[in-house]
Parts: structure tokens; C-alpha cells; sequence
């Protein structure tokens, strides 16, 4: 140790030690650009490509909608000249198949695996479009083996079973294709874009059902042997319109099953943790909005004020659909060319008014969601448009498969009375909602956990220790 007289040593060079924190502050500087670059081909979304290609993927559904809804009836009654009850029936069967199997097939679909190394959506989408494609075109194709003297009872057991084919292959394609929206894409702009695209194709399949047929009848037409009216002579146009429809259809799936991209599901995977995540979570705050189980809902006035209103706008439309082409043929008297031409005309009307929603929608506001909500609501429209189709049918004034004169006052009041009294009920219905809003009332029962962090129901605890409940719009 050098003393107050002696010369400074040299200092001794310290090697110089990186400040802790600093390699990782270095590295998160570095792995910024790469993270902004993936975040910005995320913001991009799926490429056009992958969206029509999705799009595609319903169009066989909306394509044999179409042709179910408009032409089934007719096709039954005028064309093959079964009775009223038998076609009825049949109508009724469809839709309480399709009821049935909706909520079964979610279930179902959640719970499976994909074939293989396919996706578990794409699979269930093609089991459900195989199904279509094998059953719809015996729907609108005479009866094999059935003759003059062949009783109706044994068609009615003959088109059964394509008619449940057909309704499970339908609700497994819907319900797959709708469940794609969240796998493929994120963001809520871009699953609202997706629904858009959909809802284009929809538009193009009704427009391509009614020129179809628009073009089959006035093909026929010109033809010298051809008559005015329908008959056994017109089966060769409902074949050929549900075969192209079918092809066409089929051409449109597999576009969409080259073209979608669905991430393999691995039964009982756990999605991996990243480096920051955190071992060790906070506890879960209670939700910010109540969660109602299916028990809750029914005890819900709101629930079966949308019930009332959601099933009779949907019944004016599918009565409306339904029995529009019988008005024509039978109570105006017009030739079977306008079959095509009028409803084509509709669905352009009501699809240019739908663009009055968005600013309506936005006025009015949304309320109201839930999976139970939504899956109870198409089944009781399915079944309500089912039972009115065997109830009206069972009505019909004529006691022979064929027309009689009474049949054409009948169906002009089935287009006045019936859809205008239902008219009549929804419009009672808004009013009801217009005076008594619809207000979610939640109750909750019980605590989770010891620390007072919520309830299961998204009621809270106050110091006192009781349970509140409350209302959401």
C-alpha cells in the first residue's frame, strides 16, 4: 500500500461488465421489427382468395334452400300429384329434422376430432355435403318403382329417409362452415367481413335457382308440345334444375375445401406458454356481463318476447316462399314461366331493402345474445314453419290431388290471411318490446371461492355479505 509520498500506481484496467438487463433490452430492441412485421401480416387478414374460397363453402346449402323452400309444394302437388297432407308431411318431417339435428351437431362437432390429419370442420363439412349431394336429387325425382296404382303412403316412406339424409347433411354443413369463421380469423372486422361474403353467395344461389328455372320453363316454352299450366309432363325440369344445382354446387365445395386452410385439432392439447407468460395467474375478476345458463334463459321474459317476434318474421318469409308459387299458378291463373320470374323479382326487392338495416340497426342498437338464444330460435322457426305448412295443408278445400275451383280463393287468403295475421302478431310483439324493453334479469346464487371475486352469474357480494341482482339491456 503506497504511503502520502509515494507515485500512484497505474491503474489497473477493469474489464467492463455488461449492465444487467442490458443483453435483453438488446434483444427485445432486435426482436421488435420481426414482432411489428408478423403483427402487420396478421392486421392483413386472409388474402382475397381464402375469403371467396371460404364464401364457397355454403353455397350447395343455400343453392338447395332456395329450391326446397319455393318449389318443393308445388313439385309434390301440380307436378307428381300426391294430396295435400302427404306433401305436407313430408315438409314438416324436413323441418323438424333440421331442428333436431342443428343442436345435436354442434354438440357433436365440438366434441370430435378431424378424419385424420383434416380438420375437424372441413370433415364434418364434407360428411354433411356428401350427404346433400347423395340424397337431394331423389327429392325432386318421381318415385322408383311407384305407379298409377301405388298408394301414397309408400311414397311418403320412400322419400323419408332422403329427406333426413338431406337435413342432417345441411345442419352439419351450416353448422361446420359457420364454426370456421373464428378458427380462421381474429379480429371482429374480419369475421363481420367474412359473414359478408357469405351472405353475398347466398344472394348469388337464390338468384341462380330462380334464373335456372326461369330459363328451363322458357326453353320449354318454345317447344311445340308444351302446355301452359304444370303437369307429370314437367318432371324433366325439376330433375334437371336439381341436378345442375347439385353439380354446380359440388363444384363450388370443393373449391372451398382446396382453398380453406384449417389448423389440425389435437385432442387434449394445451396451448403452449411462452416465455413471459407467467406461471402463476391472477385470479379471474368477475365477468362484465352475466352468463346464463339454458335453465336462467327460460326464466327470462325477454326470451319469448324474441321468440314471438323472431318466429313470425321468419314464418312471413318462408310462408311467403312456400306458397307463392301455387298463388300464381292457381289463383291468378298465371302461366308456370312467371314460378320463376315473380319470386325472382322478390328476393331482388328484399335483398336491396336489407341495405336499409345497417343505418336502422344502428338507431335501434343490438341486444340480447347467446348460444342457447340463438339455437332455440331456429328450432322453434324451423318447427313453427313446418307445423303452419301441415296446418294449411290440412285445410285445403279440394278433396282430389288436383286443383279445384275452391283452391283459388284458397290460396289467395293463405297469402292475405295467414301472412298478414302473423304480420299482425309481430307487429303486437314489437310494441310489447317498445314498451317493455327487453331487460336480461340475472340472479345470482352462490359465491366462487373464499375471496368475494364474483359470482357464476355476474352478481356481486357487498360488505354485508348479500348477493345483488341486476338487469342489462
Amino acid at each position: 500500500m503506497a504511503g502520502p509520498g509515494s507515485a500512484a500506481a497505474p491503474p489497473r484496467p477493469v474489464p467492463s461488465r455488461p449492465v444487467p438487463g442490458a443483453a435483453a433490452r438488446r434483444r427485445g430492441m432486435a426482436e421488435r421489427p420481426a414482432a411489428a412485421a408478423a403483427a402487420g401480416a396478421g392486421a392483413a387478414g386472409l388474402p382475397l382468395r381464402a375469403r371467396l374460397s371460404f364464401a364457397a363453402g355454403h353455397f350447395l346449402n343455400d343453392l338447395c334452400a332456395s329450391l326446397w323452400f319455393t318449389y318443393l309444394l308445388l313439385y309434390l302437388h301440380a307436378v307428381l300429384g300426391y294430396g295435400h297432407r302427404l306433401a305436407g308431411a313430408l315438409l314438416l318431417a324436413g323441418q323438424a329434422a333440421d331442428g333436431l339435428c342443428t343442436p345435436l351437431v354442434g354438440l357433436e362437432a365440438d366434441r370430435a376430432a378431424g378424419c385424420g390429419r383434416y380438420g375437424r370442420r372441413k370433415s364434418w363439412h364434407l360428411a354433411g355435403t356428401t350427404c346433400v349431394l347423395v340424397s337431394f336429387p331423389f327429392i325432386f325425382n318421381p318415385c322408383l318403382g311407384c305407379k298409377e296404382n301405388t298408394p301414397q303412403w309408400a311414397a311418403f316412406i320412400y322419400y323419408l329417409p332422403f329427406i333426413i339424409i338431406f337435413q342432417f347433411g345441411w345442419a352439419a354443413t351450416q353448422i361446420s362452415h359457420l364454426s370456421l369463421i373464428p378458427e380462421l380469423v381474429t379480429s371482429d372486422h374480419e369475421k363481420v367481413e367474412l359473414t359478408a361474403f357469405r351472405y353475398a353467395f347466398t344472394v348469388m344461389a337464390n338468384i341462380t335457382v330462380y334464373g335456372l328455372a326461369w330459363l328451363l320453363l322458357n326453353f320449354q316454352v318454345d317447344q311445340p308440345d308444351h302446355t301452359e299450366h304444370l303437369g307429370i309432363q314437367d318432371v324433366p325440369i325439376f330433375r334437371n334444375l336439381s341436378l345442375i344445382v347439385v353439380g354446380l354446387g359440388a363444384v363450388f365445395s370443393l373449391i372451398f375445401h382446396l382453398g380453406t386452410k384449417e389448423k389440425p385439432y389435437l385432442p387434449g392439447s394445451l396451448p403452449q406458454l411462452e416465455e413471459s407468460t407467467p406461471l402463476l395467474q391472477k385470479e379471474p375478476m368477475s365477468p362484465p356481463h352475466p352468463l346464463l345458463i339454458w335453465k336462467d334463459w327460460l326464466l327470462e321474459p325477454a326470451f319469448y318476447q324474441v321468440a314471438v317476434l323472431y318466429m313470425a318474421t321468419r314464418l312471413i318469409v318462408n310462408l311467403s316462399q312456400t306458397y307463392i308459387a301455387m298463388y300464381l299458378t292457381n289463383s291468378l291463373g298465371l302461366s308456370k314461366k312467371y314460378i320463376a320470374t315473380i319470386p325472382l323479382v322478390m328476393y331482388i326487392s328484399g335483398f336491396l331493402s336489407s341495405f336499409l338495416m345497417k343505418p336502422v340497426n344502428k338507431w335501434i342498437g343490438r341486444n340480447h345474445s347467446g348460444a342457447f338464444v340463438y339455437g332455440a330460435m331456429s328450432f322453434t322457426d324451423k318447427m313453427a314453419n313446418g307445423l303452419a305448412v301441415m296446418v294449411i295443408q290440412n285445410l285445403h278445400p279440394c278433396p282430389t290431388e288436383l286443383c279445384c275451383p275452391a283452391c283459388i280463393s284458397f290460396y289467395h287468403w293463405v297469402m292475405v290471411l295467414v301472412t298478414g295475421g302473423i304480420a299482425i302478431a309481430a307487429i303486437g310483439s314489437l310494441c310489447c318490446i317498445m314498451v317493455w324493453p327487453i331487460r336480461v334479469r340475472y340472479h345470482a346464487v352462490c359465491l366462487q371461492g373464499l375471496s368475494g371475486a364474483g359470482t357464476p352469474y355476474g352478481g356481486t357480494e357487498n360488505t354485508e355479505g348479500r348477493i345483488q341482482s341486476g338487469t342489462v339491456n
